[in-house]
């Protein structure tokens, strides 16, 4: 079978369209590890918070610290269901949950006592707030979300890139948890009694978390109010705490 000859136009377009793909590829790539820098930026804003707080306060307010990088077949069909269509400025532009962060706390309070730490430092700038803990989503679903931008310096530049951080409960993130896998099993049966019974349970675990912050508070108040030498014995007996 005699194949067809190519004219040299034909094959010199179909050799800059390889060389423009493979170009993309390649800073999609160095893009995606941009988001990976910025995640560890802001990874180590809340750590080093954590180490501030186990050392100089009685309590922890950090009980986990977990991180995600979007995947690429999830931001095509992220582009896809919004109608965008794909190219680095645009990712960068419309997408803004690429990199994440999860911050898990023992008590309410401590969410928004991180979320304002976090605000507060001058080289981060708050681009959103929802607040899903005051403003639950119709699920039940709570958390407080913020989109933030992060300076990255890399060799050559410095980059702002925006990172996704979600703060929330030990007890909020145990329902979201199991919310998420439940969500994707299709076909089930008596769909809007299981939403409900959802629900119910969000709003169960989100009266246990006000009674565990108002029983924490109690048991605050009935302690006495520490002398400067309790202070100072307790900061001493703190010398030797890990700070890593």
């Amino acid at each position: 079978m005699e194949l067809p000859v190519l004219s040299e136009e034909t094959v010199s377009f179909a050799f800059e369209r390889s060389k423009e793909m493979l170009e993309m590829l390649v800073d999609f790539k160095e893009l995606r590890m941009m988001y990976t820098c910025a995640i560890k930026e802001v990874k180590t804003k809340f750590e080093v918070l954590d180490t501030e707080f186990k050392v100089r306060y009685r309590r922890n307010p950090i009980s986990d610290i977990e991180s995600r990088l979007k995947s690429n077949q999830s931001i095509l069909e992220k582009m896809e269901r919004r109608h965008i269509p794909f190219s680095l400025e645009n990712v960068e532009k419309n997408i803004n949950d690429i990199a994440g962060i999860r911050v898990i706390c023992s008590y309410i309070d401590d969410i928004y006592l991180l979320a304002d730490a976090l605000s507060a430092q001058d080289d981060i700038k708050i681009l959103e707030v929802k607040d899903y803990i005051k403003n639950p989503k119709p699920n039940g679903y709570r958390s407080y979300h913020m989109i933030v931008s992060v300076p990255v310096f890399f060799a050559e530049n410095r980059r702002n890139m925006k990172v996704e951080v979600q703060i929330r409960t030990i007890a909020m993130d145990f329902w979201a948890s199991l919310e998420h896998q439940m969500k994707y099993k299709k076909e089930i049966p008596d769909q809007g009694e299981i939403s409900a019974r959802l629900q119910h349970c969000a709003n169960g675990i989100a009266a246990i978390d006000q009674e565990m912050l108002a029983l924490r508070e109690k048991i605050e108040a009935a302690e006495d109010k520490p002398t400067e030498e309790d202070i100072l014995v307790e900061k001493l007996m703190k010398i030797d705490v890990p700070l890593y």
